[in-house]
């Protein structure tokens, strides 16, 4: 019997999750037992059209990713969108909120009339995604979670609680009270509040959880003294495309 063939493929992203999948370094080997990974630009030189799981990183900014897009989604039996960019949109959704002429004039100057872009948006705004893997970057213990249940035809579990039960679980001290903005409340968890813990905030990267529990974050919003229209703009960096459709 063969093994499934696994590809990976980038699109307008720092390439960030991609590496994550490649520190996986022993568990990577294990990996390898199980699947043939024919193409993986960060790693390989060999590619190819024939693959069973294509894995996606990155936002599509670019009319001609479209199409290359939906190749991908006609030679693969699953794709996963693997990270913040793939999933959201992510950062490069920022440009989003301004007129993309004014955007490429400050980019590049004079030279703008070179380059073209459209507004960003996650790789589910152009085909189909069976599956995500949330994060920036991902998690390594995540992702090879996911590709475990994928190989064994199961439907990988994803997390929907909000990261304040991770921070709970690890003991830190609400942000909040430390007179920050964090957007645990309604993002989905996963990450083990690995920014919190850090000493930073959530910055929303692993996007909504389903069904976030509004009036409970703005009851926390009310009780620190800010507004919805203050947590909002926080949400810009990793969930602007879905403002800006909204909005539409």
């Amino acid at each position: 019997m063969s093994k499934p063939r696994v590809a990976f493929f980038d699109f307008t992203c720092c390439e960030g999750c991609q590496l994550t999948v490649l520190n996986c370094e022993e568990e990577l080997l294990d990996l390898l037992q199980v699947v043939d990974i024919v193409a993986f630009r960060e790693a390989m030189s060999e590619t190819s059209d024939d693959y069973d799981i294509a894995f996606v990183e990155g936002s599509c900014t670019h009319e001609s990713e479209m199409p290359r897009l939906e190749r991908i989604r006609e030679n693969a039996k699953v794709v996963v969108a693997l990270g913040s960019c793939a999933t959201l949109g992510g950062i490069n959704c920022i440009k989003n909120f301004q007129p993309i002429e004014e955007v490429l004039k400050e980019v590049y100057g004079d030279d703008a009339h070179y380059y073209s872009t459209i507004p960003a948006r996650p790789i589910d705004a152009v085909i189909k995604v069976d599956h995500k893997v949330h994060g920036c970057p991902i998690r390594k213990d995540e992702f090879l979670r996911v590709t475990k249940a994928l190989l064994q035809a199961k439907n990988p579990e994803v997390p929907n609680y909000p990261v304040c039960a991770e921070c709970k679980v690890t003991g830190n001290v609400c942000v909040f009270e430390k007179g920050m903005t964090c957007l645990g409340p309604v993002t989905r968890g996963g990450c083990q509040a690995v920014c919190v813990t850090g000493g930073s905030i959530c910055w929303g990267c692993r996007g909504l959880m389903d069904d976030p529990n509004v009036n409970s974050e703005k009851e926390v919003l009310q009780k620190y003294g800010l507004t919805v229209s203050d947590v909002l703009r926080k949400f810009r960096l990793y969930d602007g495309y879905y403002e800006v459709a909204k909005s539409e």
